[in-house]
């Protein structure tokens, strides 16, 4: 299947000098890279199934434009039904098929879409009865897990006003690319930012209940106000009386809610994102050791050496090497 792919490296990743706080679904984002690929959207007709298959470290976005269908995805024991304005979000880029009739021996999405131009509308059994536009992103897979291993394999966004703010978004990238005007690329890139980014905060919002996560506890008011902190100083030495102050929480409440709805915690979140920064640092190779150490909070170059081989399994040199 051909594509278009828009690097969003530089939408997402904040200046390193700037100074300029970001919050922490920003932050998230911004490391987790994630690069779009603009996919052909599908107008089907009679009866039809797609296969699609799996893509780890992936996140799979997919909006109805027109008509219904059903929807499989692997894993999940029942369909589900989708119509016209629904999106469905995949985060971790699970095989899935789309069909009139789920019975029906599916075709596969390669096949399909083989010649598919970039931003275009291929029919598929005459067309005129169901339609979808949809986009993926690839995303660091080495982090994906820690960060959006807790979502669940699907997102179905169909209140009115969250399948129209996504749908939207997909159109107008779809446009962006087919009209070919000066700037369509950057546009379609910001477009592509703004798609994830509404999808999560719409998820969230609607969502986030007890559920257990670090995307989860950013929608608790008082754990994201602790959250905010660690991300927005993480060379600080934080404590769990500094943390659990800036809740508004006593020490215990917090620590016992912190865990209960991170799955890990403060300090230990603490050393995972600050490992998390340290890689990517690492990978962009424009640093010393003694100042990443000394950016992210640890004592000496010693210190952040010793905590990188623990968590990793290799020192920050080799891995800077082996990631180039």
């Amino acid at each position: 299947m051909r594509s278009h792919t828009l690097y969003l490296r530089s939408s997402f990743i904040p200046s390193q000098s700037s100074g300029t706080a970001m919050d922490p679904l920003s932050e998230i984002l911004a490391v987790l890279k994630p690069k779009s690929y603009l996919t052909a959207g599908v107008d089907a007709g009679g009866d039809w199934a797609i296969r699609f298959g799996s893509r780890p470290g992936t996140i799979k976005c997919h909006a109805v434009t027109a008509g219904g269908c059903w929807l499989a995805v692997d894993g999940m024991e029942t369909p589900v039904r989708l119509t016209a304005g629904d999106c469905i979000i995949l985060p971790s880029g699970r095989s899935f098929t789309l069909a009139s009739d789920l019975a029906m021996t599916p075709a596969q999405a390669q096949d399909v879409l083989a010649y598919a131009r970039p931003g275009g509308m291929i029919l598929h059994n005459g067309g005129g009865d169901f339609a979808f536009l949809g986009t993926r992103f690839e995303v660091d897979s080495g982090k994906a897990g820690a960060l959006l291993g807790t979502l669940p394999p699907l997102i179905h966004l169909h209140e009115a006003e969250d399948r129209n703010a996504l749908r939207w978004c997909i159109t107008q990238m779809m446009t962006e690319m087919q009209a070919g005007r000066p700037g369509g690329t950057l546009a379609a890139r910001h477009l592509a930012h703004l798609m994830l980014l509404q999808a999560f905060r719409l998820h969230l919002s609607r969502q986030a209940g007890d559920r257990v996560g670090l995307l989860y506890a950013l929608a608790d008011p008082q754990l994201g106000r602790a959250i905010e902190a660690l991300h927005s100083d993480p060379a600080h030495r934080w404590t769990l009386a500094e943390l659990a102050s800036r809740a508004g929480l006593s020490r215990s409440i917090f620590a016992q809610r912190f865990r209960e709805r991170v799955g890990e915690t403060p300090i230990g979140y603490l050393a995972q994102w600050r490992m998390m920064l340290a890689r990517d640092r690492l990978m962009a190779g424009r640093e010393p050791l003694g100042t990443i150490a000394t950016a992210l909070g640890y004592v000496s170059e010693t210190a952040f050496n010793t905590a990188f081989r623990r968590k990793t399994g290799c020192s920050p040199r080799r891995y800077a090497r082996q990631g180039r």
